[in-house]
């Protein structure tokens, strides 16, 4: 499935200002960690299509247990390091249905339809609801009007089929999915019923080992889940951003 050329220019100076990877701008540490990040969600990923053979590889879910840990912060700095791949290209969907934040992230405004509306209606395709960005390889779906039963129209087989939409044809892309925090609302745990890999971020000093385990219980139904420790100050390897775990069933 192709989207729309009608490209959206990110806006570059937000994005230095919010201490984020800046496309085409200088080596960063935080650029070098998410390329960390990238190769083994990357790798994972063409493991697992060889072995499966299924879509649900090119799809990763990131949240994180509770509010304010970092999840977008995460997100959209994974998907513009795999932006910048040279063999892949990536889809972010905002999927934060009650509070989405990817578009303002960004820097980018849509009046148009998102995810949440392409199920919702059937008369809307979701290729339609996909913006295109100036950062090539980049592609952002907007999580759409607001709906109280959000989780409703995750469980729907509805779905599965819209998911498989957007890498038809496209076996380089890779989506990201903003989720809400999993032990705040549901769409998270839908999701993860999806996805082929998630990613946990969890805040130093501040999320704690009860609320993880609930999150990681919550998000069992994916095989392979990750976690992302964010805000550190100090890594005995001399890394600034923190460090990168894995938790495979």
């Amino acid at each position: 499935m192709s989207f729309s050329r009608n490209r959206h220019p990110i806006d570059r100076q937000r994005l230095q200002e919010k201490g984020m990877i800046v496309p085409g701008g200088p080596t960063t540490a935080l650029l070098e960690e998410f390329r960390i990040v990238k190769r083994e969600v990357l790798r994972k990923a063409r493991e697992n299509e060889q072995r499966d053979h299924a879509t649900s590889a090119q799809r990763v879910l990131v949240c994180s247990p509770l509010p304010d840990e970092g999840k977008t912060f995460c997100a959209t700095n994974l998907a513009l390091a795999i932006a910048a791949e040279k063999d892949s290209e990536v889809l972010l969907v905002d999927a934060d249905f009650a509070k989405p934040s990817v578009l303002s992230t960004l820097g980018l405004t849509s009046t148009g339809p998102g995810m949440m509306d392409a199920l919702a209606n059937p008369n809307i395709k979701v290729q339609d609801c996909v913006l295109a960005t100036d950062v090539p390889g980049l592609w952002v779906l907007p999580a759409g009007n607001q709906s109280s039963t959000d989780s409703e129209f995750l469980s729907s087989n509805k779905t599965k089929t819209i998911l498989d939409q957007l890498t038809a044809g496209a076996p380089h892309r890779m989506i990201i999915f903003d989720s809400p925090p999993a032990l705040v609302a549901s769409p998270a745990a839908e999701l993860a019923k999806h996805v082929g890999q998630a990613i946990v971020v969890v805040r130093a000093d501040k999320t704690g080992q009860s609320a993880l385990e609930d999150a990681l219980s919550l998000l069992s139904h994916c095989p392979d889940v990750k976690l992302i420790l964010n805000g550190t100050n100090f890594s005995p390897s001399g890394r600034r951003f923190g460090s990168y775990y894995g938790y495979g069933s």
